[in-house]
């Protein structure tokens, strides 16, 4: 799954690859996590639009978001049907800006590894969004980031990783309302081997509370033995709770 992802580009530079009209100014970002607010392109009123949301789906038909798992990816190959995801896969799509994402191995000792393009970013990962209204008609828009089976270039790490949407392919995820779902998730495939790099980096991305430029640096080699909780085998300490 995809649980920690980077978004630096400057933010004139995600506006002119999504092309929406809202002039945000945001500051780089090297480990956005669960439950914080991320960015997302959407379409409204026929239009892209720029929005902050909570990391982590929750739909609207939730009575207490409590008691509900934090929903932060959706897998491509049930969101046609899953109950949570379907209705946003029918009319709720968006893009996710990002500049890559990192993965943990499934091996042990679990290792943390950047994955970037080639090119450079932005990019985009296919989402899914939602309106969750409360009892007193308090409003939180939540996503999740699609997911499908890992490219060969990343099966090696983890099995599964975020479905990049090319700009070409913009206007096919995001316009609900002129493409159906079904041809929608057409595009939720492996990225092309070539248009990805992964290398390892350092274990210190598994607390939220780090977030600099340091670590998406490749790690050391004298680090390969990974010291901390990662290396033995412990999750990162991702936040799970929306509320």
């Amino acid at each position: 799954m995809c649980a920690r992802y980077v978004i630096t580009s400057p933010a004139a530079a995600v506006r002119a690859l999504f092309s929406y009209d809202e002039l945000p100014n945001f500051p780089p970002r090297y480990n956005v996590a669960p439950t914080q607010p991320i960015p997302i392109v959407r379409l409204l009123d026929g239009k892209r639009s720029y929005a902050l949301v909570r990391w982590g789906f929750l739909p609207s038909w939730v009575k207490d978001p409590r008691t509900f798992s934090l929903l932060i990816n959706a897998r491509g190959e049930s969101v046609l049907h899953k109950p949570a995801f379907r209705n946003a896969m029918r009319r709720r799509r968006c893009l996710i800006p990002a500049d890559g994402f990192y993965e943990w191995s499934d091996g042990t000792p679990r290792r943390p590894y950047f994955v970037q393009p080639k090119a450079g970013g932005p990019i985009a990962f296919a989402g899914l969004w939602e309106t969750w209204t409360g009892p007193n008609g308090e409003e939180v828009d939540t996503a999740a980031i699609v997911t499908t089976p890992a490219n060969r270039l990343l099966a090696a790490i983890h099995d599964r990783m975020p479905v990049i949407v090319t700009p070409d392919a913009f206007n096919l995820w995001l316009d609900c309302a002129k493409v159906d779902e079904t041809t929608a998730a057409a595009l939720m495939t492996p990225a092309a081997d070539a248009l990805l790099e992964c290398y390892a980096v350092s274990n210190a991305v598994n607390r939220v509370a780090n977030d600099s430029a340091e670590l998406i640096a490749p790690a050391p080699a004298a680090t390969d033995n990974g010291a901390d909780a990662a290396a033995n085998g412990k999750k990162p300490d991702d936040q799970l709770s929306l509320f």
